[in-house]
């Protein structure tokens, strides 16, 4: 046994070995590397508050003590961090924050505040880790949680920081008592919890599943876990025990013989109402009916008992549903939400009212062995037979997180990815094609559209063929163009929705003060707006339009950081995402050159003596100030007094008008920028001559001045070192940069006006404004029209050029080829960053009716392009923290209800439009003979 020397002593009291900050960051990261590679079920990893974690952060130098949400830490990560100051060392180690005040549980692990997110509220480490932390720094309390093995098909680890919490009520005396096991513990493991601790025999107890206090099946004693029982999260399960032979409990009967509870407890109800109005009774009537194999092992393996539904019996005419309202079973308002409107798609209720079993796949590797889609028709005929009756969509749930298991648990999620996935899902396991032919796809080689599309769309029908296909998908046309051989690449491709970018994410406004290259005007600011996602070619060209740049003049872009350029942009495919709104980005307009040399002029103040640092006395305890000028030199440019003309030039349009020096300085002999006195250029200034290619190892000229003014011409490296003269009337030729230090005295400010090289605007300046108001509304073509619009690729999206042989940043644009009978629209509000996650709240006005987008179209099916609204997902609130609702139409009624989790209510059609909305369901209008409504121009549509 190892003891620690006792001579050492943290600050915090505790006795440990004296590591350093950077071997305790190496030793941790190397932990948890070798945790993520070594990834087993049953693996321990603790929660540590993130308030603690990012100060010992901070303390070993990693970064900021900004949490990463990633879990893998590398050594190549760290290194692009640029540390700041060394922090304190932390404390112990202290998890109140994050722990429940009140331990209920029954149990010796302490539970998790609930709501918490990892990486924002906390954090979790490995076991070995928190070994060492915890030997560290003490401090506490411990919070193991072990890693599970979550999914079917898709398997996914998952650390189980919320286990599964049931409320225990016992028959007996009606007492109640917390339960804490993990989801994927046996029924046999909640016998042994419940019973040993109560010195009751296995054999005389009964556990049942008591979901909303009402008794649904018996927890027979096996090896099924409680999440494949359904269990959910603080529901309630009843004990019965059993004595003289019988089980007693505080139960009644009903006619039929059946338990009841005394008392029956309403299905919980979202507090958030955002559609009032009285409760309706009246539903939507079907004439549907259908007849299935009770028997089946499809069917029995499937059934849904929440309810005490029995989802066999046939709907007959006249019975009303689709109003029924499910239930919230901890943060699935995502799902109910989804699920509602889909519920309520014309097509797909119709289809599921149905006998569809003949079409279910079992054998389709890709599907879910029909199970998905059989656990989404039983809860869709419930929602449609059972009146008002809130649902408790427990078994669908269930089916959910075993086939993606990222839906598991109990956090917030998105409805258009539970969405994305169900359709997927429904689709695979009620695709028609039970052996999926391979096939290759061929280039179009200049054929006809409509001959590629239809080749391209038969390809995709011979694979997959299901009811989502005829009704959900469509086609688009892409179209690739490679921007060095010019390669043109067309392809036609099938979507199940359309995503719409909101337009603050396709565009940004950037701000770039623009300099005359030939001291020929005054700096002045523009604003222009490019997209978001564009390159250098688009800001310039955005630039060229706001100032009216002639067509033999060109822009450099550059960067101004610390009164100097930081760089350049030369090269017009640069990403903007580069530039940060809190950069600054200047212009410098000039003629169109080519093999001159570029001339930097650089600002410079004499600093005060008691301001005087190792950094400025480099410079002679001189500063940078104001902006940098650049322009060319002419091709007969080759001394120092060419120099001085060149910035003579450049100020010209900064002079006063009038000051005490100008009409001394009228009779002198200027040539360019001079003194009155000695016909030397006025002021001393150094330049500095540099290659821009790094082959001529950063060679610069740097110029010193004395007293008298004169100059000297010296050979410097890069950082001012190992200088030798050379003559002073002559620049190297090879050169392609001089920069020239230009020193301001008091006479130079009074004859130059420099306030117009100091404080440039950010690229973007972050201010609160108010809310969009109903006239400045997006319209939904703009976003159409932005997702439509020709942008570059990404540079982690790069196209492999056949005709290159190249990966190539190629430009893409989409078109609306073939447009499906339901038509969803994904509004994307939501954007996500390494660091930052934003939802955008602004209004979009979309129609309720006649939404015509025949112009968008690019085939000529001779179907109608026409749509009308039929359902919403909402989603109220921030990331995180917000709610999901839905609006879903009765067709039948031709009237509009709000859906909020169990809570159904009327609501005007006029009250459906908010900047709430999330995800559109748009249904085809039928044309031609018995159609209602003919198409209509957009002139007349609805908004």
């Amino acid at each position: 046994m190892t003891i620690p020397d006792s001579s050492f002593m943290m600050d915090n009291g505790a006795s440990c070995l004296p590591h350093p900050p950077e071997e305790e960051n190496r030793i941790v990261t190397d932990l948890m590397n070798k945790s993520e590679s070594n990834l087993k079920e049953g693996n321990l990893y603790y929660v540590i508050s993130n308030r603690w974690f990012t100060s010992w952060q901070r303390y070993v130098g990693q970064g900021n003590g900004e949490c990463s949400t990633d879990k893998k830490f590398s050594d190549s990560q760290q290194s692009n961090v640029v540390p700041s100051k060394r922090a304190d060392r932390p404390g112990p180690i202290d998890n109140s924050d994050i722990v429940l005040d009140n331990n209920d549980c029954g149990s010796n692990e302490l539970e998790v505040r609930r709501g918490l997110h990892e990486g924002v509220n906390y954090v979790l480490v490995p076991q070995e880790a928190w070994e060492k932390l915890s030997d560290w720094y003490k401090g506490g309390p411990a919070l193991p949680r072990k890693l599970i093995l979550q999914g079917v098909k898709q398997h996914q680890f998952h650390v189980e920081v919320y286990p599964l919490c049931l409320n225990l009520v016992d028959s007996r005396d009606n007492s109640e008592s917390v339960i804490r096991l993990s989801k994927k513990a046996s029924i046999r493991e909640l016998y042994e919890t419940v019973c040993a601790p109560r010195g009751i025999e296995y054999g005389k107890a009964r556990i049942w599943d008591y979901f909303n206090k009402r008794k649904h099946t018996a927890l027979n004693i096996s090896s099924q876990t409680l999440e494949e029982s359904n269990l959910q999260i603080n529901q309630h399960i009843f004990l019965e025990v059993q004595a003289d032979g019988h089980y007693s409990s505080q139960f009644g009967m009903d006619s039929t013989g059946n338990e009841l509870a005394l008392v029956p407890l309403e299905p919980s109800r979202s507090s958030l109402t955002i559609a009032g109005g009285p409760t309706m009774s009246n539903g939507h009537s079907t004439g549907y009916s259908f007849n299935l194999n009770r028997g089946s092992a499809l069917a029995t393996g499937c059934s849904d008992i929440d309810d005490r539904y029995d989802s066999y019996n046939s709907v007959k005419k006249g019975d009303r549903g689709g109003l029924a309202g499910l239930q919230n079973l901890g943060n699935t308002c995502f799902m109910n939400s989804a699920i509602q409107c889909l519920v309520h798609t014309p097509p797909l209720f119709e289809y599921f009212l149905q006998d569809y079993f003949e079409e279910i796949n079992t054998e389709n590797p890709l599907g879910m062995n029909g199970e998905l889609a059989i656990a989404f028709g039983e809860l869709l005929r419930k929602l449609w037979s059972s009146g008002r009756t809130t649902i408790a969509p427990r078994a669908f749930k269930g089916k959910l997180a075993r086939f993606a298991p990222q839906f598991s648990g109990y956090n917030q999620h998105d409805s258009q990815e539970l969405l994305a996935f169900l359709l997927d899902g429904l689709h695979e396991d009620l695709n028609r094609v039970k052996q999926k032919p391979y096939i290759e796809t061929k280039d179009s080689d200049g054929r006809a559209d409509e001959e590629v599309a239809n080749e391209c769309w038969n390809y995709h029908k011979a694979r997959n063929d299901s009811v989502i296909v005829d009704v959900c998908q469509g086609q688009y046309k892409s179209t690739l163009v490679c921007p060095v051989c010019g390669k043109i690449s067309i392809t036609f491709d099938p979507f199940m929705y359309l995503s719409l970018p909101m337009p603050s994410t396709v565009t940004r406004t950037m701000t770039v003060t623009m300099f005359y290259g030939d001291g020929s005007g005054l700096p002045m600011p523009y604003t222009v707006t490019v997209p978001k996602h564009g390159c250098c070619k688009d800001l310039s060209q955005a630039l060229g339009t706001a100032c009216c740049l002639r067509g033999d003049e060109s822009l450099l872009l550059a960067e101004v950081r610390e009164h100097a350029i930081h760089r350049y942009f030369e090269n017009p495919l640069e990403s903007l995402v580069s530039i940060k709104d809190d950069e600054h980005v200047v212009a410098y307009r000039s003629k169109k050159v080519t093999g001159r040399i570029k001339l930097e002029i650089i600002h410079r103040v004499q600093e005060k003596q008691e301001k005087f640092t190792s950094e400025n006395l480099k410079g002679g305890g001189r500063k940078h100030f104001g902006t940098p000028l650049v322009t060319y030199l002419g091709e007969d440019a080759l001394n120092e007094a060419d120099i001085s003309i060149a910035v003579s030039r450049m100020l010209s349009p900064l002079r006063r008008r009038y000051s005490s020096l100008t009409h001394k300085a009228h009779n002198s002999k200027e040539n360019g920028f001079v003194s009155e006195t000695t016909n030397e250029p006025l002021g001393s200034y150094n330049s500095q001559s540099g290659p821009g290619d790094q082959s001529i190892n950063n060679t610069e000229l740097e110029e010193t001045s004395s007293r008298d003014m004169s100059l000297q011409l010296s050979l410097t490296n890069g950082i001012g070192l190992s200088c030798k003269p050379i003559d002073k009337d002559s620049l190297v030729k090879s050169s392609q940069l001089v920069k020239a230090f230009l020193d301001w005295s008091d006479k130079e400010h009074e004859l130059y006006d420099s306030s117009y090289l100091k404080d440039l605007p950010e690229v973007h300046k972050t201010v609160f404004t108010v809310k969009k108001t109903w006239q400045e509304a997006v319209s939904l073509f703009s976003c159409l029209e932005a997702f439509l619009t020709e942008e570059p690729l990404g540079p982690d999206d790069m196209w492999y050029c056949p005709r290159c042989k190249e990966h190539r940043q190629a430009t893409k644009k989409l078109d609306l080829w073939m447009l499906p009978d339901i038509l969803v629209v994904h509004l994307k509000r939501f954007s996500y960053s390494r660091y930052l996650k934003n939802k955008l709240d602004t209004y979009v006005n979309f129609p309720i009716r006649n939404l015509d987008l025949s112009k968008y179209v690019k085939s000529k099916d001779g179907k109608s392009h026409v749509y009308e609204l039929y359902a919403i997902s909402n989603h109220y609130g921030g990331l995180g923290g917000g709610h999901y609702t839905a609006h879903a139409k009765l067709v039948d009624e031709n009237r509009w209800y709000h859906f909020d989790d169990g809570h159904v209510a009327p609501v005007d059609e006029n009250e459906i439009k908010t900047s709430a909305a999330y995800l559109l369901f748009y249904q085809r209008v039928k044309t031609g003979p018995g159609a209602e409504e003919g198409e209509t121009s957009r002139a007349n549509m609805d908004f």
